[in-house]
Order: C-alpha cells, then sequence, then structure tokens
C-alpha cells in the first residue's frame, strides 16, 4: 500500500464519481479504477458498494476513509514541519529603502547582492526614512537606505554620498531661455512642490530649509505624497520642484532638469543599521556601495 493509493481513494469517497475523482487529480478514469481496485485486493476487502449509484462505501469503506483522511493529514503536517524547518536554516536578509534612492546606484548593488548571494532571501521594503527606524529596531529590515539624517543611540548611520540637487521645472519656463545653472532665487517666484507630506521629518523638509536658509519664500507650497505625483504638477505648469539629480533619469514630457549654483543643494544618502551589526550581509552591501562608487567616480562619503 502506498499513499497515492490512499489519495485516490479518498479523491474518489469524496467526490463519489471516478470521473470527477480523475478530473481532481488530474489522471485519467481507467487508472484510477486500478489503483482503488489495487487497494481492494490487498485488503481484501470492498471498500466501495458494487453497482451503487452514486457511488457508496462500504462499512468497512467509510472506517478505512477516516483512517486514510488523518494518514493524509499527518503527512502533510509532516512535509510542511521539514519546510518550515529547512526555511529557518536559510539565510534571510532585508534591505528598507527611500524611492528616490532607486534612481541611483541601489539597484546595482541590489544586483550585486544577488549574484554575490544567491542562496540569501532578499526582502526588499520601501520605507520612509523615518520608517526605517522602527523597523530596524523590530527587526523587521536588517539594513534601510534613507535621506534624513537622525541620531539614535540604538541605530548606526553611514553617510554614503552627499547627491547634488536638481530643478524640475516645466519644459516652457522661461528660465530655461538662460544658459547655466539656476539659483534658488531664480526659482523663488514660482509656487513650490515639495514630497513626502507625511511622515515629517522628510526630504521635504530638507528642500524647505534651503528656501529658508537663504532667506527667501515662496508663495505657496504644495505639500504631495510622492515624487512621481511632484513631476506630474511639475509637468501641469503647478510650480517647480527640486529633486536629487539622479531623477534626471526619469524623463517626463513637459518637464525640464536644471543644475543649481547652491553648494548646499545636496541630498545625502544614509546607510542605517543596528547598532554594533557587523553581520557578513552588512559587510558585503558596504563593499558592492565602494565598488560601485569608485566605477562611477562617486567618492565615497561625501
Amino acid at each position: 500500500m502506498e499513499l497515492r493509493h490512499l489519495r485516490y481513494f479518498v479523491a474518489v469517497a469524496r467526490e463519489r464519481n471516478f470521473t470527477r475523482a480523475a478530473e481532481k487529480l488530474h489522471i485519467a478514469q481507467p487508472p484510477l479504477s486500478r489503483q482503488v481496485q489495487q487497494l481492494e485486493d490487498e485488503l481484501g476487502i470492498d471498500l466501495i458498494e458494487a453497482g451503487s449509484r452514486p457511488l457508496r462505501l462500504s462499512e468497512a469503506g467509510r472506517l478505512f476513509y477516516e483512517q486514510a483522511v488523518q494518514v493524509l493529514e499527518r503527512v502533510d503536517e509532516m512535509k510542511a514541519m521539514v519546510s518550515r524547518l529547512h526555511d529557518s536554516h536559510r539565510n534571510r536578509f532585508s534591505m528598507g529603502f527611500v524611492a528616490s534612492t532607486l534612481y541611483g546606484k541601489l539597484p546595482e548593488v541590489i544586483r550585486s547582492y544577488r549574484t554575490a548571494r544567491p542562496g540569501v532571501d532578499l526582502t526588499l521594503l520601501e520605507l520612509t526614512s523615518v520608517e526605517q527606524i522602527s523597523a530596524l529596531k523590530e527587526g523587521r529590515i536588517d539594513v534601510g537606505f534613507g535621506r534624513i539624517p537622525f541620531d539614535d543611540p540604538a541605530l548606526d548611520r553611514q553617510l554614503l554620498r552627499n547627491e547634488k540637487l536638481i530643478a524640475a521645472v516645466p519644459g516652457n519656463h522661461s528660465v530655461l531661455t538662460r544658459p547655466g545653472t539656476l539659483r534658488l532665487a531664480d526659482l523663488a517666484a514660482e509656487p513650490l512642490i515639495v514630497y513626502p507630506k507625511a511622515p515629517r521629518p522628510s526630504y521635504a523638509d530638507q528642500v524647505l530649509s534651503l528656501f529658508r536658509e537663504a532667506g527667501l519664500k515662496p508663495p505657496s507650497v504644495y505639500e504631495v505624497k510622492e515624487l512621481q505625483t511632484a513631476l506630474g504638477l511639475v509637468a501641469a505648469e503647478v510650480g517647480v520642484c527640486l529633486v536629487p539629480a539622479s531623477i534626471e533619469t526619469l524623463r517626463r514630457d513637459n518637464v525640464a532638469y536644471r543644475p543649481l549654483d547652491a553648494v548646499q543643494a545636496v541630498s545625502p544618502v544614509i546607510m542605517s543599521s543596528r547598532k554594533g551589526d557587523r553581520s557578513p550581509e552588512l559587510v558585503l552591501i558596504l563593499r558592492l556601495i565602494r565598488e560601485t562608487y569608485r566605477k562611477e567616480g562617486i567618492v565615497f562619503g561625501e
């Protein structure tokens, strides 16, 4: 007697029809009938009442059915238990990131990590810089890539680079007729679009502080949830937006990008991890970042 005999008999008993049971099992009906007959021959009893329409189990068949169901359920439980044990020994690594980092070098780092660690289950979660703090403390992620500097005694922070900011303006804006870089003052008369709206502090506060520190105040500020929405409003000629330079690869109709003549107009890319965590995975991630930056001529930590 094999497990397939039990599965075949249970399917027939549940469907009370050989044809429907065969369809459920994805096998032809004649082989199914032979397997059940072999089971009856081995047991030396009739499990199904001969000639019954619809199919009915004999008294012995009902007893055997109950026991067969229990055996199959136990086998499934054993398989699940072994699978969980296997998964518990499989390496896992979770990474949190703010969306704007995906337009920079993070995708290349992720590809390199997957190549170097094919046996590791890598989980990627889009989280704001603030959300990454609690995610790290709760163990939901092992490393985070964000843009907001903050101090927390439970976390280690590593400045990877200071990315230059550029201006995203409507494609027909008058400032585009002038060559060269733009000053913040060139944009101060325009409505300013910032993101994300929440949670705060966020990248939006970095942009607002640039104008404030320069003694400039836009006539109005539109706060939106995400980058794509901000660029959509720029395309609609609602206002202007400051974005990391890597966003320039994201082309959109009626949106033009121009560099800024402002040394302080940068946004940091920061890697966060739990305090004192020196796991091989974090060491590898940091090495891959350095190698990627070196190839692109990006100075690490500046």
